[in-house]
C-alpha cells in the first residue's frame, strides 16, 4: 500500500499558516512589500526578527484585510477565500475590529 500523506485544503489552514502564505503573497511582489514595509516602519533587514515577535502576523493580516482589493487578489493568489482570510485575521487578534 502508497504512503500516502493528507494535506488539510486551504480553507483549514491554522490562522497562522494563512498569515506566512499572506506574507509570502506581499514579499512575491516588490512594490507591495515595500508599501507595507513602509506603512508599518519595517527594513527589509527587520522583517525576519519582527515575524517572530507577539502580533506580526494578526498585523500582516490587518493589513491585507484593511484593503479589499488587494484581500481578493491576495485570496486568490493563495488559492483561499477572502473570507477565511478575514477569519484568520480575527482568530489572531480578537477583539480588534475588521477595517
Amino acid at each position: 500500500m502508497a504512503n500516502r500523506s493528507f494535506h488539510a485544503p486551504k480553507q483549514f489552514a491554522d490562522p497562522e499558516s494563512v498569515a506566512i502564505d499572506v506574507l509570502g503573497f506581499l514579499a512575491a511582489d516588490p512594490q507591495r512589500l515595500m508599501r507595507f514595509l513602509n506603512l508599518t516602519g519595517l527594513e527589509p533587514e527587520t522583517v525576519r526578527d519582527a515575524a517572530g515577535s507577539p502580533g506580526f502576523l494578526a498585523a500582516v493580516l490587518e493589513y491585507v484585510t484593511a484593503d479589499e482589493t488587494l484581500l481578493v487578489a491576495c485570496a486568490a493568489a493563495i488559492g483561499m477565500e477572502p473570507e477565511r482570510v478575514a477569519a484568520a485575521h480575527r482568530a489572531l487578534a480578537p477583539g480588534r475590529e475588521e477595517p
